[in-house]
Protein backbone atom coordinates (compact mmCIF):
# COMPACT_ATOMS: atom_id res chain seq x y z
CA UNK A 1 0.00 0.00 0.00
CA UNK A 2 1.47 3.56 -0.63
CA UNK A 3 -0.57 5.36 2.15
CA UNK A 4 -3.43 6.75 0.26
CA UNK A 5 -7.26 6.07 0.97
CA UNK A 6 -8.15 6.00 -2.19
CA UNK A 7 -6.19 2.91 -3.11
CA UNK A 8 -6.91 -0.60 -1.28
CA UNK A 9 -5.43 -2.85 -3.39
CA UNK A 10 -1.82 -3.22 -4.97
CA UNK A 11 -3.16 -3.66 -8.37
CA UNK A 12 -4.54 0.00 -7.78
CA UNK A 13 -1.43 0.98 -6.05
CA UNK A 14 0.73 -0.08 -9.13
CA UNK A 15 -1.13 2.04 -11.81
CA UNK A 16 -1.50 5.02 -9.13
CA UNK A 17 2.26 4.77 -8.81
CA UNK A 18 2.58 4.37 -12.35
CA UNK A 19 0.61 7.78 -13.19
CA UNK A 20 3.14 9.07 -10.66
CA UNK A 21 6.04 7.97 -12.40
CA UNK A 22 4.93 8.30 -16.18
CA UNK A 23 6.42 4.95 -16.42
CA UNK A 24 3.27 2.63 -17.35
CA UNK A 25 3.69 -1.15 -16.92
CA UNK A 26 7.10 -0.23 -15.37
CA UNK A 27 8.82 0.50 -18.11
CA UNK A 28 10.51 3.68 -18.70
CA UNK A 29 9.78 4.49 -22.49
CA UNK A 30 7.17 7.24 -21.98
CA UNK A 31 4.22 5.72 -24.12
CA UNK A 32 0.95 6.17 -21.73
CA UNK A 33 -1.01 2.98 -23.66
CA UNK A 34 0.72 -0.27 -23.70
CA UNK A 35 -1.34 -1.22 -27.13
CA UNK A 36 0.63 1.94 -29.27
CA UNK A 37 3.79 0.65 -27.86
CA UNK A 38 5.46 -0.44 -31.75
CA UNK A 39 7.34 -3.34 -30.14
CA UNK A 40 4.02 -4.64 -29.31
CA UNK A 41 1.87 -3.50 -32.51
CA UNK A 42 4.24 -2.59 -35.34
CA UNK A 43 6.93 -5.14 -36.48
CA UNK A 44 10.11 -3.09 -37.80
CA UNK A 45 10.50 -3.02 -40.93
CA UNK A 46 13.16 -5.15 -43.11
CA UNK A 47 15.24 -2.63 -44.90
CA UNK A 48 17.21 -5.17 -46.85
CA UNK A 49 13.56 -5.94 -48.40
CA UNK A 50 12.44 -3.34 -49.61
CA UNK A 51 12.07 -3.21 -53.35
CA UNK A 52 14.34 -0.40 -54.23
CA UNK A 53 17.19 -2.54 -52.66
CA UNK A 54 15.88 -5.69 -54.36
CA UNK A 55 16.54 -4.39 -57.64
CA UNK A 56 19.89 -3.11 -56.45
CA UNK A 57 21.08 -7.19 -56.04
CA UNK A 58 19.47 -7.98 -58.96
CA UNK A 59 22.11 -5.25 -60.96
CA UNK A 60 24.97 -6.73 -58.51
CA UNK A 61 23.78 -10.19 -59.62
CA UNK A 62 24.05 -8.98 -63.52
CA UNK A 63 27.55 -7.41 -63.57
CA UNK A 64 28.74 -10.22 -61.63
CA UNK A 65 27.17 -12.29 -64.85
CA UNK A 66 28.73 -9.70 -67.34
CA UNK A 67 31.93 -9.74 -65.44
CA UNK A 68 32.21 -13.61 -65.95
CA UNK A 69 30.95 -12.69 -70.04
CA UNK A 70 33.50 -9.83 -70.44
CA UNK A 71 36.36 -11.80 -71.55
CA UNK A 72 34.90 -13.88 -74.16
CA UNK A 73 31.63 -12.93 -74.99
CA UNK A 74 31.32 -9.73 -75.81
CA UNK A 75 27.67 -9.42 -76.97
CA UNK A 76 26.51 -11.08 -73.95
CA UNK A 77 28.63 -9.30 -71.04
CA UNK A 78 26.80 -6.13 -73.22
CA UNK A 79 23.71 -6.80 -72.86
CA UNK A 80 23.88 -8.04 -69.76
CA UNK A 81 25.93 -4.45 -68.28
CA UNK A 82 23.66 -2.62 -69.82
CA UNK A 83 20.62 -4.09 -68.15
CA UNK A 84 22.10 -3.54 -64.87
CA UNK A 85 22.67 -0.27 -65.44
CA UNK A 86 19.36 0.69 -66.95
CA UNK A 87 17.89 -0.26 -63.45
CA UNK A 88 19.56 2.06 -61.83
CA UNK A 89 16.85 4.17 -62.72
CA UNK A 90 14.69 1.71 -61.88
CA UNK A 91 15.41 1.33 -58.44
CA UNK A 92 15.06 5.36 -57.70
CA UNK A 93 11.45 5.03 -59.16
CA UNK A 94 10.39 2.68 -56.99
CA UNK A 95 11.89 4.15 -54.11
CA UNK A 96 9.93 7.08 -54.50
CA UNK A 97 6.42 5.04 -55.63
CA UNK A 98 6.99 3.07 -52.67
CA UNK A 99 8.15 5.35 -50.29
CA UNK A 100 11.12 3.10 -49.41
CA UNK A 101 14.25 5.70 -50.22
CA UNK A 102 16.75 4.49 -47.48
CA UNK A 103 20.21 5.54 -46.73
CA UNK A 104 21.25 1.93 -47.22
CA UNK A 105 19.69 2.03 -50.61
CA UNK A 106 21.39 5.13 -51.68
CA UNK A 107 25.12 3.57 -50.42
CA UNK A 108 24.24 0.38 -52.65
CA UNK A 109 23.21 2.31 -55.67
CA UNK A 110 26.37 4.42 -55.43
CA UNK A 111 28.89 1.44 -54.39
CA UNK A 112 27.52 -0.61 -57.24
CA UNK A 113 27.71 1.85 -59.94
CA UNK A 114 31.84 2.46 -58.67
CA UNK A 115 32.37 -1.22 -58.74
CA UNK A 116 30.78 -1.85 -62.08
CA UNK A 117 32.67 1.21 -63.92
CA UNK A 118 35.75 0.18 -62.45
CA UNK A 119 35.95 -3.69 -63.13
CA UNK A 120 34.66 -2.33 -66.78
CA UNK A 121 37.85 -0.05 -66.76
CA UNK A 122 40.14 -2.50 -65.18
CA UNK A 123 39.37 -4.79 -68.38
CA UNK A 124 40.16 -2.04 -71.01
CA UNK A 125 43.24 -1.30 -69.39
CA UNK A 126 44.86 -5.41 -69.80
CA UNK A 127 42.91 -4.54 -73.68
CA UNK A 128 45.14 -1.94 -74.28
CA UNK A 129 48.02 -1.90 -71.79
CA UNK A 130 49.41 1.38 -73.61
CA UNK A 131 46.61 3.56 -72.01
CA UNK A 132 46.19 1.68 -68.53
CA UNK A 133 47.70 4.79 -66.47
CA UNK A 134 44.48 6.58 -68.13
CA UNK A 135 42.21 4.45 -67.12
CA UNK A 136 43.67 3.78 -63.94
CA UNK A 137 43.56 7.48 -63.29
CA UNK A 138 39.56 7.63 -64.24
CA UNK A 139 39.15 4.99 -61.70
CA UNK A 140 40.74 6.53 -59.09
CA UNK A 141 39.20 10.05 -59.85
CA UNK A 142 35.34 8.23 -60.07
CA UNK A 143 36.53 6.53 -56.54
CA UNK A 144 37.97 9.49 -54.90
CA UNK A 145 35.51 12.22 -56.14
CA UNK A 146 32.16 10.56 -54.79
CA UNK A 147 33.77 8.77 -51.42
CA UNK A 148 34.65 12.53 -51.09
CA UNK A 149 30.87 14.32 -51.83
CA UNK A 150 29.60 11.01 -49.82
CA UNK A 151 31.40 11.79 -47.02
CA UNK A 152 31.49 15.40 -46.78
CA UNK A 153 27.98 15.64 -46.74
CA UNK A 154 27.41 13.06 -44.09
CA UNK A 155 30.07 15.02 -42.34
CA UNK A 156 28.91 18.82 -42.85
CA UNK A 157 25.14 18.55 -43.83
CA UNK A 158 24.15 15.73 -41.44
CA UNK A 159 22.92 12.06 -41.04
CA UNK A 160 20.20 12.74 -42.40
CA UNK A 161 20.99 14.22 -45.87
CA UNK A 162 20.85 12.65 -49.03
CA UNK A 163 24.50 13.21 -51.26
CA UNK A 164 21.91 13.75 -54.35
CA UNK A 165 20.67 17.43 -52.67
CA UNK A 166 23.40 19.55 -52.90
CA UNK A 167 22.78 23.76 -52.43
CA UNK A 168 22.96 25.50 -55.63
CA UNK A 169 25.14 28.38 -53.98
CA UNK A 170 27.92 25.95 -53.12
CA UNK A 171 27.50 24.58 -57.03
CA UNK A 172 25.34 25.16 -59.77
CA UNK A 173 26.98 22.78 -62.07
CA UNK A 174 26.49 19.71 -59.14
CA UNK A 175 22.79 21.16 -58.59
CA UNK A 176 22.27 20.80 -61.58
CA UNK A 177 23.65 17.17 -62.34
CA UNK A 178 21.97 15.84 -58.89
CA UNK A 179 18.56 17.40 -58.72
CA UNK A 180 17.69 17.16 -62.50
CA UNK A 181 16.35 13.62 -63.40
CA UNK A 182 16.59 13.90 -67.06
CA UNK A 183 20.50 14.94 -66.96
CA UNK A 184 21.74 12.81 -64.03
CA UNK A 185 20.05 9.61 -66.21
CA UNK A 186 21.32 10.90 -69.54
CA UNK A 187 25.35 11.55 -68.14
CA UNK A 188 25.75 8.10 -66.69
CA UNK A 189 23.88 6.60 -69.40
CA UNK A 190 25.99 8.29 -71.83
CA UNK A 191 29.21 7.41 -69.67
CA UNK A 192 28.61 4.14 -69.59
CA UNK A 193 27.50 4.02 -73.24
CA UNK A 194 31.41 5.12 -73.90
CA UNK A 195 33.34 2.47 -72.12
CA UNK A 196 30.82 -0.18 -73.24
CA UNK A 197 31.53 0.97 -77.12
CA UNK A 198 35.16 0.65 -75.82
CA UNK A 199 35.42 -2.28 -74.70
CA UNK A 200 33.25 -3.32 -77.91
CA UNK A 201 35.89 -2.49 -80.22
CA UNK A 202 38.94 -4.04 -78.12
CA UNK A 203 37.32 -7.08 -79.75
CA UNK A 204 36.15 -5.36 -83.61
CA UNK A 205 38.66 -2.42 -84.11
CA UNK A 206 42.04 -2.97 -85.93
CA UNK A 207 42.63 0.38 -85.69
CA UNK A 208 42.48 0.27 -81.22
CA UNK A 209 43.63 -3.19 -81.39
CA UNK A 210 46.15 -3.84 -84.09
CA UNK A 211 46.72 -7.72 -82.71
CA UNK A 212 43.16 -8.01 -84.59
CA UNK A 213 45.27 -8.14 -87.91
CA UNK A 214 46.71 -11.15 -88.90
CA UNK A 215 50.56 -10.92 -89.36
CA UNK A 216 50.72 -13.62 -92.06
CA UNK A 217 49.18 -13.41 -95.75
CA UNK A 218 48.08 -17.53 -95.85
CA UNK A 219 44.65 -18.59 -97.09
CA UNK A 220 42.34 -18.36 -94.15
CA UNK A 221 44.07 -14.94 -92.80
CA UNK A 222 41.59 -11.57 -93.46
CA UNK A 223 41.83 -8.09 -92.80
CA UNK A 224 38.34 -8.14 -91.73
CA UNK A 225 38.06 -7.17 -87.86
CA UNK A 226 37.55 -9.17 -85.69
CA UNK A 227 40.13 -11.97 -87.29
CA UNK A 228 42.53 -13.16 -84.71
CA UNK A 229 46.41 -12.36 -85.08
CA UNK A 230 46.99 -16.01 -83.79
CA UNK A 231 46.22 -19.35 -85.46
CA UNK A 232 43.81 -21.19 -82.88
CA UNK A 233 46.48 -23.68 -81.87
CA UNK A 234 48.80 -21.34 -80.50
CA UNK A 235 46.04 -20.06 -78.14
CA UNK A 236 45.88 -23.54 -76.10
CA UNK A 237 49.45 -23.77 -76.01
CA UNK A 238 49.50 -20.03 -73.80
CA UNK A 239 45.98 -20.24 -71.87
CA UNK A 240 44.99 -17.30 -69.61
CA UNK A 241 43.32 -13.54 -70.78
CA UNK A 242 45.49 -13.50 -73.38
CA UNK A 243 43.62 -16.51 -74.85
CA UNK A 244 40.81 -15.79 -73.74
CA UNK A 245 40.68 -12.28 -75.52
CA UNK A 246 42.04 -13.96 -78.96
CA UNK A 247 39.18 -16.89 -78.50
CA UNK A 248 36.93 -13.74 -78.37
CA UNK A 249 38.46 -11.98 -81.18
CA UNK A 250 37.55 -14.81 -83.84
CA UNK A 251 33.96 -14.11 -83.69
CA UNK A 252 33.77 -11.78 -85.88
CA UNK A 253 32.36 -8.15 -84.95
CA UNK A 254 31.10 -5.04 -86.98
CA UNK A 255 32.79 -1.80 -85.47
CA UNK A 256 31.12 0.38 -87.25
CA UNK A 257 27.73 1.01 -84.45
CA UNK A 258 30.57 0.72 -81.37
CA UNK A 259 32.64 3.67 -83.44
CA UNK A 260 29.23 5.98 -83.48
CA UNK A 261 28.19 4.93 -79.81
CA UNK A 262 31.72 6.26 -78.76
CA UNK A 263 31.70 9.48 -81.16
CA UNK A 264 27.85 9.93 -79.64
CA UNK A 265 28.97 9.76 -75.89
CA UNK A 266 32.20 10.87 -75.98
CA UNK A 267 31.31 14.54 -75.02
CA UNK A 268 29.28 13.45 -72.11
CA UNK A 269 32.09 11.23 -70.81
CA UNK A 270 34.45 14.28 -70.69
CA UNK A 271 31.71 16.18 -68.96
CA UNK A 272 31.16 13.19 -66.55
CA UNK A 273 34.68 13.60 -65.82
CA UNK A 274 34.85 17.34 -65.21
CA UNK A 275 31.60 16.51 -62.82
CA UNK A 276 34.06 13.82 -60.82
CA UNK A 277 36.94 16.79 -60.52
CA UNK A 278 34.45 19.72 -59.66
CA UNK A 279 32.87 17.16 -56.72
CA UNK A 280 35.82 16.52 -55.74
CA UNK A 281 37.17 19.88 -55.10
CA UNK A 282 34.17 21.41 -53.97
CA UNK A 283 33.85 18.24 -51.03
CA UNK A 284 37.64 18.89 -50.12
CA UNK A 285 36.44 22.90 -49.65
CA UNK A 286 33.82 21.83 -47.52
CA UNK A 287 35.75 19.31 -45.77
CA UNK A 288 38.24 22.14 -44.57
CA UNK A 289 35.85 24.55 -43.48
CA UNK A 290 34.33 22.18 -40.99
CA UNK A 291 37.75 21.42 -39.90
CA UNK A 292 38.39 25.63 -39.45
CA UNK A 293 35.18 25.62 -37.58
CA UNK A 294 36.04 22.76 -35.14
CA UNK A 295 39.68 23.84 -34.76
CA UNK A 296 37.77 27.61 -33.84
CA UNK A 297 35.71 25.50 -31.03
CA UNK A 298 38.54 23.79 -30.08
CA UNK A 299 40.66 27.57 -29.28
CA UNK A 300 43.19 25.63 -31.97
CA UNK A 301 45.60 26.37 -32.04
CA UNK A 302 46.73 26.78 -28.70
CA UNK A 303 49.58 29.34 -27.48
CA UNK A 304 52.22 28.15 -26.20
CA UNK A 305 52.88 29.17 -22.74
CA UNK A 306 56.42 31.07 -22.61
CA UNK A 307 59.32 29.86 -20.25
Amino acid sequence: MDGSPNVRTRKQAAAAAEKRNGTPNGHPNGFANPKRSPSSTEQPENIFLFYPNIIGYTRIILALASLYYMPLHPRTCSLLYSISCLLDALDGVAARYFQQSTQFGAVLDMVTDRCTTACLLVFLSSAWPRWALLFQGLISLDLASHYMHMYATLTMAGRGMSHKKVDENRSKLLHLYYTNKNVLFTVCALNELFFIALYLLSFSSPTLSPSLLPTDKSPGSSLQPGSPSHPASTLFAAPGSAWAMELARANKMDSTWPWVFAAVSSPVMATKQVLNVVQLVKASKWLAEGDIKTRREQGLPRKKKKN
